[in-house]
């Protein structure tokens, strides 16, 4: 590795670190606590981020997407995030609210 240049996978521990502080109100836990972060990705500064939601009906699911994606975008090397909520019964209207640029 050349000192001064992430790799995609310390981007993707950085993000991991970063989600720890996204917290469910609810609960008091964080998103990866929870294990409800399913995946990470990135590409060329592109970060993919795949959230589970605690139930298929979780009343704050788009405040939570939106979060995730805020701290995502925060971390240093991310130029943009994806984020893809699944098993949401909106998760259609979660992720195009979301994702839209």
């Amino acid at each position: 590795m050349v000192r001064g240049f992430d790799t995609g996978k310390e981007i993707e521990d950085k993000v991991m670190e970063a989600l720890k502080l996204v917290m469910d109100p609810e609960t008091g836990m964080s998103m990866v606590d929870m294990q409800l972060i399913s995946k990470v990705e990135e590409n060329d500064g592109s970060v993919n981020v795949e959230f589970i939601p605690s139930s298929p009906m979780c009343p704050i699911a788009f405040y939570l997407v939106k979060e995730i994606k805020g701290a995502v975008l925060k971390v240093e090397g991310v130029k943009n995030a994806k984020i893809n909520c699944k098993g949401h019964m909106m998760e259609e209207q979660i992720n195009k609210s979301v994702n839209e640029e």
